[in-house]
């Protein structure tokens, strides 16, 4: 009725229209005309007319409708009984047929019979007819014995309208035709109407195939649609330009499962080759006839064929080819594109309206994007659907964000994605702002690098491609992440709107008031942070000066109220705020709007007022020492960037020569009114001869005065600068890097200060220092780290000279650099409790290094227990211990290695001090050191008095300083380089220890970093292969011996420190996460270049893959030549991500190959004692898990080490080993046996479950697997009754419940359903388990007699589990009807060796009944003993134990 009722409102739309056109009136066929009186009634005097007459209608003509003067229901019984009642019927019916035939060849008159009839004028007929009746021919259908003649007549007369079908009175003849078969009370002969209407859909033009195919679900009933529906499902295959016709039809008829499965196959076949503008119809189709059953497999074949990239880049390219051809295609093809995007974004609200009310759509879809397994398989419609349903299901919100965090770990969804999904499909990406954006801040309070990455890249690409609406709700999201979020946050945020502030300058200017609310939480704000901050306000208050005038105003209250503050938090965040605002202030160039625009030099008010702010920073600073320093290091990077205006940048070097010079320098020989403590002496000159008034670093001098001054700090003028030894390093550092900009890198003006002296003291040998006093031990330890660190900004100035005699110098001061840290050791070891002084001048150092304290040799003490706490006071060991286990852990494999702690004995075997702990103590090395590496044979010149060279000294970089480089070339890749997505922040770490020594590297960018290491692997690769030439010639030299007589130890360890530092360079580097994206490709292959061309020189560009064949070939070739572990393990790491970067993956067999060699070498140290410890079974432990994960078998390795290899270790000596796997001895068997238990329980997860409707093939090769693996995890169990130690021990008891609880879950599903048909295997496979849990059983009884609290842990959950078998197995016999196997017998608890045991209750009855059940394969097994061990299931009858 609904139907009918919409079908009624449209005829009288249609009669409205007809009254409204014009009146025209045009006959398409000329006919012989009936008499026509004035008011426009037909006369017509055949059966037809007459017959209609006396039933109650009246035909007319023209514009007018056909009246009737009764109701229709009365008006078809009165004809329907004139019919049956005439004399001539049935002929009558064929006569009144061909009258309604000659009356419609007249256009006019067949409109009118096609539209609805009006009730008759009379007033006595008012009452008796309804307001709307159906038309002449509706009503003649309705009639049975009129009915297959008139619709025949009516699909006749069709085809003459086929073109041409809309007249001038605008209505479409065919159109009215089809609405005459729609809802019909009764179709006579539905097959031949079914028929018909397909053979005219065949021939007809496309807009009435429309038509007709969308009215079939009103013109057809019920039985008809399975014969319809087929039909239409061959003809979708044939004509895809009718694809939405067709479905429209398709989703209103009623289908049985399987035909509309076999429908949706072949619609989901032309989905790749649909039109755009047809895919949210095909879409909506699919989802709607979906089942919980197939979704997922539905849902994962539509996401492969929906290509949305394509639909929008066609259009475009139509629109480029059309503008080129002519001007108006261009413009037709520019509305395609408009159609394009309008028909996406509609498809996207279907994809919407199906998960939000469909659940089996949303898990289906959700499931479907979890599958997908590479990034290149994803696409721009899974992160829009995950979108979608995070906007619209706040209860799946969670689960997709975890789906979103876990694809972006896993590298599958990169940003890349984001931004072409934004790029692209703006539009539908606008309309999801909100799930966006709320996505967006719960990533950046993610742990995940990868992931708050990700989402700060939501947040500049919305900010980019939305309104100002969306613009402004993200600064205001940032600033809430900047003010109130943890540390990584607090950066990431800033981070943003650095990038923003350069990138959409013009656009952020308005919310300028949002971003100074940030000032107010300054006090949280590390020196980093408050360097972003100020950047982001100064950038925007001079680069768009008219506008922003009043964040000038307000940053300049804020500064110097910070700068007047006697608190050293405040007065460093104005000393960094103040040098900002220089920076943006005298820039030459500022990046605006994404483009970098040369600024005109500055007026000479604006310099005064740059110079003025910069004496109102000195004059705050200067006397606190530290803070004038931290004042010298931030405007030195300011000037290493090479921004200044040189006006700007002469006024500070200036005024920096002079009072380097005044504070700093003195002349040759000292004078004798200088104040110290000790005896000076210059030493550390590079000058062949000491000559009066060479110049001389004023150091001892200098630190003696600022003792002294300490005692007597109430003598102290105000208006007197402190110099303070604590401003040498950056006040120099500040002077050539001013030199260097003002001379384009030249230095000669200062390399006298490369070479000259250094006021100091004789240092004594560590066997005096015991006869100095506390002060004077403290004073030399004080003198050696100001040494060091001026030396280390020596080596940062001048490393970069080309000079031969300058580089000569530079590395003799790394020489120095090498010597003085081995006295300074030596020092700090025989001065307990000394703090020294600061070197690195930011607030979040000063606050976030503890104070290290150091005592004399200890001994080791046992893991586990408590070291006693001396009587001394704060300064403990407990102290140092804590701090030296922060820095272990906060500093993976990259900063320590064994050699090197081996080495960092004396003679005495005393251990020395770990300089690592006093990282914040000493001046960063600056990323340029590291060209000193090129330098592999250097010459340096001695000149005589007349400039000729005299003699020529061969000068070489030597072990100990390439192992000095490469540590802290280590720290800095470790630092900035994040090797993996999933790798996690440290948790609750301080910021200060974070960026200890690393805030000139943190103002660099990690793409910045990586390209400057890829530079340096030329060098490094030739480093790695003379340690490679250099531990081969000492083998061959040695005929293959390691620990030959004439080794020289030290030599050995040091060559084995670099050689592993020098892998971890390569594993970190190449490691690297950014690789993945697309930008940072070509320096992957740059990188990769450089390692392909060592094998094969001179190569042209090649594709990644052969880089990555050819790299992972030369890198393999240093197996031979490692010369400990843990080299050997750096080596496999390395090999491993290269070969991950493959998409081929090629090379598991290789990896295999060199980690099986590893173990089956045998590591000896150069001394001859055989390598051992925790940290040589941590890195075994690694190599055998890498060689176990990529082993053709798993199973059969780990069986033929426990059946080869182990046996070789049963009753031998404890320093005895394996022959076939020398690294397998009895200190290492915990490690093997851990790894093997490990990999067999994972592998055993692996196999899939069991189904009865798998082929017996598949059950079998199932069951073998099974069966395999029961008789490893047989032979590994019983090996704990030789190797009984307690790890072991724990391991078997943990891995063995898990073992059995996967064998309930995956194991017993197989062995129900192929029971019957392979009953031996099954019954081997129980058998072999039924040893194991007796063993596992004899394990928990051992673990109760020794009261093991971490064994006996274990216990109640494997006894449940070996309970919950027995009970399975008998659950597994009764199904398959062999119930009788089960059995009882008994069982005596018994220890590991077979010893009983015996408890309260079998002291008394001596005996315990047990449940057993055995598939039985004899009967005569029924009467053997009770201790027999062919019981197969025995169940212990104690209260709390079962098997």
């Amino acid at each position: 009725m609904t139907s009918r009722r919409k079908l009624s409102k449209s005829a009288a739309h249609e009669e409205n229209i007809l009254e409204e056109s014009p009146k025209t009136k045009k006959s398409r066929v000329s006919v012989k005309k009936n008499s026509i009186p004035r008011d426009g009634i037909v006369e017509n005097s055949s059966v037809f007319g007459q017959l209609l007459k006396a039933a109650g209608i009246t035909l007319k003509a023209g514009e007018r409708q056909n009246e009737i003067a009764t109701d229709g229901a009365v008006f078809q019984k009165k004809l329907h009984q004139a019919l049956r009642k005439h004399p001539s019927y049935p002929q009558v019916v064929g006569e009144l047929v061909s009258g309604l035939e000659s009356h419609i060849e007249n256009r006019d008159q067949f409109r009118n019979c096609l539209l609805p009839c009006v009730p008759a004028q009379s007033p006595e007929m008012s009452n008796a007819v309804h307001s709307y009746c159906e038309s002449l021919i509706k009503l003649l259908l309705g009639i049975e014995i009129l009915q297959p003649a008139i619709i025949r007549l009516l699909f006749e007369k069709l085809p003459e309208f086929f073109h041409g079908s809309v007249g001038s009175d605008g209505l479409s003849l065919p159109r009215l035709i089809i609405n005459q078969m729609k809802w019909l009370d009764k179709i006579v002969d539905s097959k031949e109407l079914v028929l018909t209407i397909m053979q005219v859909i065949c021939v007809s033009p496309l807009s009435i195939q429309h038509d007709l195919i969308t009215s079939l679900p009103e013109i057809l009933d019920d039985s008809q649609h399975g014969e319809v529906a087929r039909e239409l499902s061959s003809l979708l295959k044939e004509k895809t330009e009718l694809t939405v016709p067709i479905l429209d039809a398709l989703s209103s008829l009623n289908l049985d499962l399987e035909l509309l499965a076999e429908v949706r196959r072949s619609v989901m076949v032309t989905v790749a080759a649909i039109r755009v503008e047809d895919l949210p119809v095909v879409v909506r189709f699919i989802l709607h006839s979906i089942k919980a059953t197939d979704a997922v497999e539905v849902i994962s074949d539509l996401r492969k064929k929906l290509n949305l990239d394509s639909s929008i880049s066609l259009p475009r390219i139509q629109v480029s080819q059309s503008k080129l051809r002519s001007q108006p295609q261009g413009s037709l093809s520019a509305s395609q594109v408009n159609i394009s995007q309008d028909s996406v974004k509609l498809l996207f609200e279907v994809i919407r309206s199906a998960v939000k009310f469909q659940k089996t759509v949303l898990e289906a879809w959700i499931k479907a994007i979890e599958n997908v397994a590479s990034a290149s398989e994803h696409k721009v419609l899974d992160l829009i659907v995950l979108l979608i349903i995070c906007a619209i299901n706040v209860k799946n919100q969670k689960q997709i964000e975890r789906v979103l965090r876990n694809k972006i770990r896993s590298g599958c969804i990169q940003e890349q994605l984001l931004q072409i999904a934004i790029r692209h499909q703006s539009q539908v990406m606008r309309d999801l702002f909100p799930a966006i954006l709320s996505v967006a801040e719960i990533f950046l309070h993610a742990v995940d690098p990868c992931v708050v990455s990700f989402g700060s890249c939501m947040y500049k690409q919305a900010y980019a491609a939305f309104d100002s609406y969306c613009q402004q709700e993200i600064v205001g999201a940032l600033v809430t992440h900047a003010c109130g979020g943890n540390d990584m946050e607090v950066d990431v945020s800033l981070d943003v709107l650095v990038d923003l502030v350069s990138e959409q300058t013009s656009s952020i200017v308005p919310y300028a008031v949002f971003l100074k609310s940030i000032l107010d939480y300054v006090d949280n704000l590390s020196p980093q942070q408050i360097r972003k901050l100020f950047y982001i306000l100064s950038t925007l208050a001079f680069s768009q000066e008219p506008r922003s005038s009043h964040i000038q105003d307000d940053m300049h209250m804020v500064i110097r109220k910070q700068l007047s503050s006697t608190i050293a938090k405040y007065k460093c965040t104005g000393i960094i705020g103040a040098v900002t605002m220089v920076s943006s202030m005298a820039a030459r160039r500022s990046k605006e709007n994404g483009h970098l625009l040369e600024k005109a030099p500055l007026k000479k008010e604006q310099c005064k007022q740059i110079t003025s702010l910069l004496q109102l920073v000195c004059s705050c600073c200067k006397q606190f020492p530290q803070a004038l320093a931290l004042y010298y290091d931030e405007l030195a990077s300011v000037v290493q960037k090479g921004n200044l205006d040189l006006q700007i940048l002469d006024w500070i070097e200036n005024s920096v020569v002079k009072e380097f010079e005044a504070d700093f320098v003195a002349e040759f020989p000292p004078l004798g009114d200088s104040v110290s403590l000790l005896p000076v002496k210059a030493l550390y000159s590079l000058e062949d001869e000491e000559s009066e008034g060479m110049i001389v670093i004023n150091l001892l001098p200098l630190l003696s005065q600022s003792y002294l001054s300490m005692a007597e700090t109430a003598d102290l003028n105000e208006e007197k600068r402190l110099v303070s030894p604590v401003c040498l390093p950056p006040f120099f550092r500040l002077l050539r890097l001013c030199v260097s900009e003002m001379n384009k890198g030249n230095m000669e003006e200062i390399d006298a200060l490369l070479g000259c002296p250094l006021y100091l003291t004789d240092l004594p040998e560590d066997g005096k220092l015991a006869s100095l006093s506390n002060q004077e031990r403290e004073l030399l330890c004080s003198l050696l780290f100001y040494t060091l660190n001026w030396f280390r900004e020596v080596v940062n100035a001048f490393c970069q000279q080309e000079d031969p005699e300058m580089k000569g110098r530079v590395l003799a001061r790394l020489q120095n650099i090498t010597e003085l840290q081995c006295l300074l050791e030596k020092y700090l070891a025989a001065s307990p409790g000394y703090v020294p002084p600061p070197a690195n001048f930011d607030s979040e150092t000063l606050e976030g290094v503890p104070v290290v304290s150091t005592v004399g040799p200890t001994k080791k003490n046992s893991k586990g227990r408590k070291r006693k706490k001396p009587d001394s006071s704060k300064n403990s060991c407990s102290d140092n211990s804590q701090w030296d286990e922060n820095t272990e852990a906060n500093q993976p494999e990259a900063e320590t290695s064994q050699p090197e702690k081996d080495f960092k004995e004396n003679e005495s075997g005393a251990p020395l001090v770990q300089l690592q702990n006093y990282t914040a103590y000493f001046r960063e090395l600056d990323f340029e050191v590291f060209t000193i590496l090129h330098n592999e044979l250097l010459t340096k010149s001695i000149l005589d008095t007349e400039m000729y060279t005299k003699t020529r000294e061969v000068v070489q970089i030597g072990p100990a300083e390439l192992l000095f480089l490469l540590e802290d070339l280590c720290q800095k890749l470790e630092r900035i380089l994040v090797t993996t997505p999933a790798k996690r922040a440290p948790f609750l770490k301080g910021k200060g220890s974070r960026n200890v020594g690393f805030s000139h590297l943190c103002q660099r960018s990690s793409q910045d970093v990586t390209a400057c290491a890829v530079h340096l692997l030329k060098p490094l690769c030739n480093h790695m292969e003379n340690m490679h030439n250099f531990f081969q010639a000492l083998l061959a030299e040695n005929h293959g011996v390691v620990d030959a007589p004439g080794v020289n130890i030290q030599e050995h360890q040091l060559m084995s420190s670099c050689y592993q530092r020098l892998l971890q360079v390569f594993h970190l580097l190449f490691a690297w996460s950014g690789f993945s994206q697309r930008e940072n490709h070509s320096l992957l292959k740059k990188g990769l270049q450089v390692l392909a061309h060592r094998i094969k020189p001179g190569e042209k560009e090649l594709p990644l893959e052969e880089l990555l064949r050819q790299s992972f070939q030369y890198l393999q070739n240093f197996q031979h030549s490692v010369p400990n572990i843990y080299c050997a393990l750096s080596l496999t790491q390395l090999l491993l991500v290269i070969e991950e970067k493959s998409v081929t993956n090629l090379k598991n067999d290789k990896i295999a190959t060199i980690t099986k060699q590893f173990l089956c070498q045998s590591w000896v140290e150069p001394s001859g004692v055989r390598q051992k410890g925790k940290q040589f079974n941590d890195a075994l432990h690694t190599l055998f898990c890498i060689y176990l994960e990529h082993t053709d078998s798993v199973l059969k390795a780990i069986e033929d080490i426990s059946s080869i290899g182990i046996p070789e270790l049963i009753n031998s000596s404890k320093d005895s080993y394996s022959s076939i796997y020398p690294t397998l001895t009895r200190q290492t068997f915990p490690v093997f046996f851990r790894v093997m238990m490990a990999q067999l329980e994972g592998l055993v997860r692996s196999i899939p479950a069991g189904r009865s409707s798998e082929s017996s093939e598949v059950q079998l090769e199932k069951l073998l697997r099974w069966n395999m693996a029961v008789r490893v995890f047989h032979i590994l169990v019983n090996l704990v009754k030789v190797f009984d130690s307690r790890p072991v021990l724990n391991v078997c008891l943990k891995y063995g419940r898990l073992f059995m609880e996967t064998f309930l879950k995956l194991g017993m599903p197989l062995l129900d359903c192929s029971f019957k048909k392979h009953r031996k295997d099954v019954q081997s496979l129980l058998k072999n388990l039924q040893l194991s849990t007796r063993q596992l059983h004899h394990m928990c009884g051992h673990s109760k007699i020794h009261q093991d609290t971490g064994l006996t842990n274990h216990v109640p959950l494997l006894k449940k589990t070996l309970e919950q078998f027995v009970y399975r197995v008998k659950a597994m016999l009764v199904l398959n009807h062999c119930q009788k196997a089960f059995e009882v017998g008994v069982l005596k608890n018994r220890d590991l060796q077979g010893g009983v045991i015996l408890s309260q209750a079998s002291q008394e009855s001596q005996e315990e009944e047990e449940t057993s059940m055995l598939p039985r394969d004899d009967p005569a097994e029924e009467e053997e003993d009770s201790e027999s061990d062919s019981k197969t299931f025995i169940r212990d009858s104690d209260e709390d134990s079962s098997d």
